[in-house]
């Protein structure tokens, strides 16, 4: 089983999201996690809301700091913002990385999390599937 660490800002809606999608759509070859460069410490109500709807939400997803996975041996980590991005660590073991950043529905409406739920699963889960299936 391939390992993959979704990594965000915040680590309340985007990668979250990112998360569930990876561990339901691509359960047969990959774990996900996700964790956040400056984790809030919550999940976005509407990020969960959007999981319940589609049944992906699980007890277990929370809002993390990265020195909480950083002993994980990730095969893949992906950046999903640009902070995260510019300030993503340094992983303890050599792993690839890559950025597919999404917009942050943080703030706005709940159809806002719609788009991106479907923004993700249409453009992420291909090329993490491509990556480590």
């Amino acid at each position: 089983m391939k390992k993959v660490l979704i990594l965000c800002t915040g680590n309340s809606c985007r990668s979250i999201i990112a998360e569930a999608l990876i561990n339901h759509d691509l359960s047969e070859c990959v774990q996900a996690y996700s964790s956040g460069v400056a984790a809030s410490g919550r999940v976005n109500p509407n990020a969960k809301r959007v999981l319940e709807q589609n049944n992906l939400w699980r007890d277990e997803y929370h809002s993390k700091v990265i020195e909480k996975v950083m002993d994980i041996d990730f095969d893949l980590v992906v950046t999903v913002c640009g902070n995260a991005q510019e300030t993503c660590p340094v992983f303890p073991r050599k792993v690839s990385l890559i950025h597919v950043g999404f917009e942050d529905p943080d703030g706005q409406e709940f159809e806002a999390f719609l788009q991106t739920f479907s923004e993700i699963r249409q453009k992420l889960i291909p090329i993490v599937k491509n990556k480590l299936c």
